[in-house]
């Protein structure tokens, strides 16, 4: 069932992002076809699936929250674009592909993501003005997308991240930075399905709670499978962090202590979802996340 509902959940993303990011002949199509090489490289669409479903099991139709679905997945590629970049990562693989910088070249890619970081506040707003969905809704969404992105949430996650190469950081910092970096966006997703559906702040809490374990616990096991993941499956080169010298839980606490503190999360995250009915799927899908070896 979890199988057959994410795969449902990514067509409806996958056909509604092309029609926010159609292939255009254009003077700029350079930089349509290097957003569009990363947004449409496939990946697991958690990020969309999460908004939907906490709209649904909040009461709302999970079509109603396509444009918010689609808006994180485009935010989310934009900060894999740029991780990317030879200014931080330097990466030449991404799901089994070049890189957006080697495919299209560093000027292009740096603009590529650049666009799918400000198309998701236009696709949302566009659904309030046509009145898929409420615009009170809209805007505090609008607001919790900035957050979750932005200095305080993704973005600030990830200058600890670049500032901090190399140096063994305190495990509470590193989970700090885990939580901006990952768990933000994770967790505006679960927020956001609420507020689509009209939930109250009870509901929402809960919904940000469940996030930041799973977060916690989903960056965990990405450190993981860094170490220990096929390469094939991984899409990328196993045992990249060491090699660029981050400093990860893995190295911090050893893999079976790092396996055992993603158990337990994800547990704690499983209790979380008492707060909600009908959650077959999300507790699946938690379980599956856990369980994943790519």
């Amino acid at each position: 069932m979890v199988k057959e509902q994410l795969e449902y959940y990514a067509e409806l993303t996958e056909a509604a992002l092309e029609g926010y990011l159609p292939e255009t002949q254009c003077l700029q199509k350079n930089v349509i076809l290097a957003a569009r090489h990363s947004l449409k490289a496939g990946g697991k669409r958690i990020r969309p699936a999460l908004v939907m479903e906490f709209c649904r099991v909040c009461g709302g139709e999970p079509e109603d929250a396509l444009p918010v679905a689609c808006a994180i997945e485009m935010m989310h590629t934009f900060s894999l674009i740029h991780d990317d970049l030879p200014c931080m990562d330097d990466d030449d693989m991404r799901r089994g592909q070049p890189s957006c910088h080697k495919a299209y070249g560093e000027a292009n890619a740096l603009l590529a993501g650049d666009a799918l970081a400000m198309l998701p506040y236009q696709i949302i707003a566009q659904a309030a003005l046509k009145k898929r969905m409420e615009q009170t809704a809209a805007l505090k969404i609008i607001s919790l997308l900035g957050e979750s992105a932005g200095i305080f949430g993704m973005i600030g996650g990830q200058v600890i991240d670049t500032e901090n190469e190399g140096r063994q950081l305190p495990v509470n910092i590193l989970l700090e930075m885990y939580r901006m970096k990952t768990g933000a966006l994770l967790d505006f997703c679960c927020r956001a399905g609420c507020i689509a559906a009209g939930a109250g702040a009870d509901k929402q809490l809960a919904a940000g709670d469940y996030a930041k374990k799973l977060g916690l616990a989903f960056q965990i096991i990405d450190d993981i499978l860094d170490v220990t993941a096929d390469e094939k499956l991984l899409g990328k080169p196993v045992g990249s962090d060491a090699d660029s010298g981050k400093f990860t839980y893995v190295t911090a606490v050893g893999l079976d202590e790092a396996r055992a503190e993603a158990e337990r999360l994800t547990a704690q995250a499983l209790k979380v979802l008492d707060a909600f009915e009908d959650t077959e799927f999300l507790r699946g899908l938690t379980d599956m996340l856990l369980k994943r070896n790519y």
